[in-house]
């Protein structure tokens, strides 16, 4: 399938295609600061929005205002935090609720908790809310993993795909554990979903990758800075293959709000904003012959569309 993918964006078998996802876009203004610059500047290639989050409705308008930037969906179905936290679109009367009426914390709890039609639901109207908003939505992704499966085995992706399909938007789920910290065991299931998604026409990445979400280290004498943050993620764009790749990250303002937003990575969210805007990740990309490609790209090929990746980045 990686052959096939980066041929019908128009590349050779060998290209090694890189989209550069900026995820949380909406979920506070630290983010969408720090990720609306990014995208303005080409240093992310795509953002997804988190829309039952307080900063989305800035996130939305700001996308609206710009159709040319690829902005999708980061559907939500968890609310981590302790002292900022979200609720559903559909209200607090369904599965996918706590005792307080917010997201459950956890994505185990949703797999266990969430009834279908609620998920269906919920999913279908954030993704009406960023239409009505005025967003060119490129495609779909997840927060916090929260419909692969990943904890009990219950997955939510039947839902998802019917969505994609229905709007003709390719979803992020990897063909591949390649790269990926996961239990072992997982690729005949991955295999399973992505040949639901082929059955649907949906447009699947190659690959999915990112980095650690939190420094190591840290709280100690021997966190990592900013150099061990860069050094590694330009030893991880080294070793992206071919076939078409997303790294997605985090990128927001260390500022007071994220600090008082989050329990914990705040520094490590403000170095990916840092890292993004570095001239020697472009450096390492262009060095190693990476093609940068968008999710609009890989809609493009789900409904048809001409595209050709090499004569427009």
């Amino acid at each position: 399938m990686t052959a096939e993918l980066v041929e019908r964006l128009g590349l050779g078998p060998d290209a090694r295609v890189l989209i550069l996802n900026a995820d949380d876009y909406g979920m506070c203004r630290a983010a969408n600061r720090a990720i609306g610059d990014l995208l303005l500047a080409g240093r992310v290639d795509s953002a997804t929005v988190m829309v039952p989050c307080a900063w989305a409705p800035d996130a939305l308008a700001f996308a609206a205002a710009h159709p040319h930037l690829d902005v999708g969906v980061h559907l939500v179905l968890t609310s981590e935090w302790t002292r900022y936290r979200w609720r559903p679109l559909t209200g607090t009367g369904s599965s996918l609720v706590d005792a307080a009426g917010f997201f459950h914390a956890d994505v185990a709890t949703v797999e266990r908790r969430a009834r279908d039609e609620d998920v269906a639901a919920e999913l279908t109207a954030q993704l009406d809310a960023a239409l009505a908003a005025g967003v060119d939505v490129t495609h779909l992704d997840n927060h916090m993993g929260s419909v692969y499966g990943l904890e009990t085995g219950r997955t939510f992706l039947p839902q998802v795909f019917e969505l994609a399909a229905r709007h003709g938007l390719p979803f992020r789920l990897p063909r591949t554990t390649d790269g990926m910290d996961l239990p072992g065991g997982l690729q005949p299931v991955l295999d399973e979903a992505t040949a639901a998604a082929d059955a649907l026409g949906v447009v699947l990445p190659d690959r999915l990758w990112t980095h650690p979400f939190t420094l190591a280290g840290a709280g100690t004498p021997h966190e990592e800075d900013y150099a061990d943050v860069k050094a590694g993620f330009l030893e991880l764009l080294r070793r992206v293959p071919a076939g078409v790749t997303e790294v997605y990250l985090h990128p927001m303002l260390d500022d007071d709000e994220l600090g008082d937003a989050v329990d914990h990575s705040a520094a490590k969210r403000g170095f990916e904003n840092r890292l993004l805007a570095d001239p020697d990740v472009a450096a390492v990309i262009e060095g190693e012959g990476i093609v940068r490609a968008g999710w609009r790209d890989l809609r493009a090929v789900q409904r048809g569309e001409r595209v050709d990746v090499a004569a427009v980045r």
